[in-house]
Parts: structure tokens; sequence; C-alpha cells
């Protein structure tokens, strides 16, 4: 699992007070920057280079986050395919999940307009950070 965390602007505050809910879609694409360097890892974003493509997000708003405090984005891997895999994102503020989301990337040759499979190489890396839902939940509980 991979943690990052941001600092929510002043800009990501909403008129009700909350971070708005456009926010979570940036902070969670920050936080798959380890996962994308393992595809690319310079972050090449030349057409040739680049090796994903995002092909369905999610995201379930649990609670209300706030200015003035730091959000920890936890980053893992829930399923891995042939040539696709989904990721897990959740934002935690003050000890409390508030928002959890997935993402389904896929290993994709932009030149030639298809998926290919994923490398074993980056499936073991990818494996390393292998979670079920259930089990991010009971890692949080034990604490």
């Amino acid at each position: 699992m991979y943690k990052t965390v941001v600092t929510p602007r002043f800009g990501d505050i909403d008129g009700l007070r909350h971070v708005n809910n456009t926010v979570l879609a940036i902070w969670f694409e920050q936080a798959r920057n380890p996962i994308f360097r393992m595809f690319t890892p310079d972050l090449d974003l030349s057409y040739e280079n680049w090796k994903l493509i995002m092909v369905r997000t999610e995201f379930d708003f649990l609670s209300e986050m706030y200015y003035g405090e730091d959000v920890e984005i936890r980053t893992y891997i829930l399923k891995i395919g042939n040539s696709s895999f989904t990721m897990g994102h959740e934002a935690w503020q003050n000890g409390k999940l508030r928002v959890k989301g997935e993402a389904v990337l896929v290993h994709f040759d932009f030149i030639e307009k298809k998926s290919v499979p994923i490398p074993d190489s980056i499936r073991s890396q990818l494996n390393e950070h292998l979670m079920i839902e259930d089990a991010c939940k009971i890692f949080d509980d034990n604490k």
C-alpha cells in the first residue's frame, strides 16, 4: 500500500466549507504515481512511451472533509487481470475514512490501439500491493 499526504488548499473548498467532491479525482490521480512508475519509470507522457489508460473510476463519499487538516490517500491493488488491474483508493482525515474509490487501468499500446498483457516483472510489483478491501479495514481496526 502506498500512502500520500495531501494538504487541502483553500481553493479545494466549496460553498459548504467542505473539500469539493471534484478534488478527489485529482488527489487519487496524484497518489497513482508510484503505480504509474512501474509501467513508465520516468513518467514520460509522450504518446509512444505511456503504457496505461483508465477505463473506469468511481467514488463513494462517506463523510465530509475540511480545510486545515491533512488528508492521507491510501492506494493499493484490488485485482490483477491479464491486461488490466483495479486500484483501490481511500482518503482518510483525522483517523476516519472519508472517501473510497476504485479505478480500472489497462496496459495499453497507444500506437497499435490495443490492450497488451501486463509483463510478469510488473505483475510481481503490483502483487506486492495487492489487498482485498476487508483486509484494509482489518489493518486499520488493528492499529
